[in-house]
């Protein structure tokens, strides 16, 4: 569990460092980050993964924290904008 909060912090600071800023949606990033950091890891250990750090499968945690980071991205997207 503490290598997918790392993993997926490390994920959310990648992704906004080549993505730009991320504004009011960094909790959500971070959350969906996390989530998907620890169930890749899941699934890392059901299929295998080729890249592990101990028990820890890092690139399917990586992939799917992309994932949700990404499905947060587009969500935000689609929401209504602030007119000020």
């Amino acid at each position: 569990m503490i290598l997918a909060v790392l993993v997926g912090i490390l994920n959310v600071a990648l992704f906004v460092l080549f993505g730009g800023e991320a504004r009011g949606r960094l909790p959500f990033l971070v959350l969906a980050a996390i989530l998907g950091a620890y169930a890749g890891q899941a699934i890392g250990v059901w299929l295998g993964d080729p890249v592990r750090i101990g028990d820890f499968g890092l690139l399917s945690s990586s992939a799917v924290a992309w994932v949700g980071m990404a499905i947060v991205a587009i969500v935000s997207t689609l929401g209504p904008t602030r007119r000020t």
